[in-house]
């Protein structure tokens, strides 16, 4: 295996890795790039050849706001700051690569979904300049509300106790207000928008027909272009029955699992 491509990294709070994780970092590896995953545990059963290194390298994981939280909360912070300091492009654990990323290109980062909302399942941006300035600023100095809120928000917000901490009571007013809203929002402010990639590129399947991924009925591929680089998987919207059991024969994750020497029955979810 070369690994002469762009270094890919991602972040991996708990000690064990579902199979579709797997498959996503082998998949990455498989195109040549060098991948690391910084885990907060001890995890055992990373695929061969991905460089394990400890999270506290690049920020302090706050388990308690994890557990009040969700652990794609830190990892939104996560991101922006493992690029920030290293360089890599960030991919979700959930991010298949279908195709090698560019290697001359600063941006890696794409629309989802309806609203022309950008997705921060993989990103690449420069690793200094406005928009991580605004990011990183965002996330060490949080406002009391976000700027893109409304009054429906600030009042839902206003609800919660003032004893639970700010950040906790801006993600149990809106989920995404760390991830999707706070990428597009700032990416408006600085104009980087404007560089973003079609959904095609980066999330290919819209996240309400995930099921296809398990259905050997279906064509997957169907959805790709010619410039689809990473398709997302989406971990956090697939039904439970598909995390506990291996995927149907001749569907699009059986196809990819047996390419990539992945075997699904040694990693279900218990």
């Amino acid at each position: 295996m070369t690994l002469n491509r762009r270094p890919v990294a991602s972040l991996w709070i708990g000690d064990r890795l579902h199979y579709i994780n797997q498959l996503c970092l082998r998949s990455h590896l498989d195109m040549g790039h060098p991948v690391t995953l910084y885990c907060t545990d001890e995890v055992r059963n990373v695929p061969e050849g991905v460089e394990i290194r400890p999270a506290i390298e690049i920020m302090e994981i706050d388990r308690g706001i994890v557990e009040e939280t969700s652990a794609s909360f830190l990892s939104n912070v996560f991101r922006y700051k493992m690029i920030a300091k290293t360089g890599a492009i960030w991919v979700d654990c959930d991010a298949y690569c279908h195709r090698p990323f560019p290697e001359d290109q600063t941006h890696i980062f794409a629309g989802h979904g309806m609203r022309g909302a950008l997705n921060c399942g993989v990103v690449a941006i420069p690793r200094t300049g406005r928009l991580m300035e605004a990011l990183l600023d965002y996330y060490d100095n949080l406002p009391d509300y976000p700027a893109w809120w409304g009054n429906k928000q600030k009042k839902k917000m206003d609800k919660l106790s003032a004893s639970v901490p700010l950040a906790v009571r801006i993600y149990q007013t809106e989920r995404t207000a760390f991830g999707p809203q706070a990428f597009t929002w700032f990416a408006q402010q600085t104009g980087e928008i404007d560089k973003a990639m079609p959904p095609e590129t980066l999330y290919p399947v819209p996240f309400q027909l995930n099921d296809v991924f398990y259905d050997p009925h279906c064509n997957v591929e169907g959805h790709f272009t010619d410039r689809t680089l990473s398709v997302h998987l989406y971990t956090n919207g697939t039904r439970p029955w598909w995390r506990k059991n291996p995927p149907l024969a001749g569907s699009y994750m059986d196809r990819m699992c047996k390419k990539h020497g992945i075997d699904p029955s040694a990693a279900l979810e218990d």
